[in-house]
């Protein structure tokens, strides 16, 4: 067989002056950083989240722990549990998915008694590389726990530490626990600006609107936005312009009040009648009283002044302000 290349010579084009330049390095070059950079950003486009169903828990500070756990077991009712996460703290358990971390206050630490906010999710490694990928920064490694449990650590853009939890092997509660609530289904914290943290809550994790309300008109004082995948919330408490809130009022009381964690409780009246029937409220409390959403609500406070907000889950009345934006969460 006479080969191919022995019929037909090779052909030589000559390209155009024009072309030529059309085709220089720096075009190709170009060409090729562009198509990069746009299949990069389909590529972002396309990689699925992980889920975010709920909240985790929050992490809290004691200067007090004999207090903190009076405070957390008996008053609240939860069950105490070790910390697969740090040896020297200590979880008061809701339920087996929800509690509360709580930590010896470090020195010199400063006004907030709120260590981090954990919200759940199903993969923490893939969370982790998704938030690489969209551009957060100071991420922790993913680490892991005695139980199999796995999170990280982020900052949000006003610097609150932010941790995703992975569950591990779920903890047996003990039967003597008799939690007021077995549902966390809010976080609350001090906010400047909106329009900041919703960068890192909204835009890039998935949040999504559901409430705003003021204590008074032309205010924002409160924005509620739920997780990407259910109905529990993390409420923005705003402070400084736009809201009721002067930076100047902000001492370590006040701090308690906005940074807090809401138990949701199917009725008020019965909640708070067994606080008082068995000696359960804390010396510090306040309410019950109708919250601007239109849900009755109670507030106890742990000896370092966090406030733990109990909130029926259905609103009783019309809410002040807007309108709920998404379904409220269930008993």
């Amino acid at each position: 067989m006479v080969a191919v290349s022995a019929l037909r010579p090779p052909i030589k084009v000559r390209l155009s002056e024009g072309f030529q330049k059309m085709f220089n390095r720096k075009t190709v070059v170009a060409a090729l950083t562009s198509c990069i950079a746009a299949c990069i950003g389909t590529g972002l486009a396309q990689q699925r989240r992980p889920v975010i169903p709920g909240i985790s828990h929050m992490s809290v500070y004691a200067s007090d722990p004999a207090a903190s756990e009076h405070f957390y077991a008996t008053i609240l009712g939860a069950a105490k549990g070790p910390d697969p996460q740090d040896p020297n703290g200590t979880r008061f358990y809701f339920s087996p998915t929800q509690f509360v971390e709580v930590l010896p206050l470090p020195a010199q630490h400063g006004l907030s008694r709120m260590a981090r906010v954990a919200y759940s999710t199903d993969d923490a490694p893939a969370l982790h590389s998704y938030l690489a990928a969209h551009g957060v920064e100071k991420l922790s490694p993913v680490q892991s726990g005695s139980d199999g449990s796995q999170w990280f650590e982020a900052k949000d853009p006003e610097g609150n530490e932010v941790e995703f939890f992975q569950n591990g092997r779920l903890p047996a509660l003990g039967a003597g626990a008799t939690p007021i609530g077995t549902r966390i289904i809010h976080v609350g914290y001090l906010v400047h600006s909106k329009a900041d943290e919703d960068r890192f809550y909204k835009d890039v994790l998935g949040f999504r609107p559901y409430w705003f309300g003021a204590m008074q008109p032309g205010k924002v004082d409160w924005v509620s936005q739920q997780v990407p995948d259910g109905h529990d919330w993390l409420e923005y408490m705003l402070v400084g312009d736009g809201s009721t809130t002067p930076m100047d009022r902000i001492d370590q009381n006040k701090l308690g009040v906005l940074n807090h964690f809401s138990i949701g409780v199917p009725n008020m009246e019965k909640a708070v009648t067994t606080m008082i029937g068995e000696e359960r409220l804390s010396p510090r409390h306040d309410g019950p009283q109708m919250g601007k959403d239109g849900k009755w609500q109670a507030n106890c406070y742990d000896p370092d002044g966090t406030r733990v907000e109990l909130m029926e889950f259905q609103p009783v009345i019309k809410p002040c302000c807007s309108p709920f934006t998404a379904d409220s969460p269930q008993n």
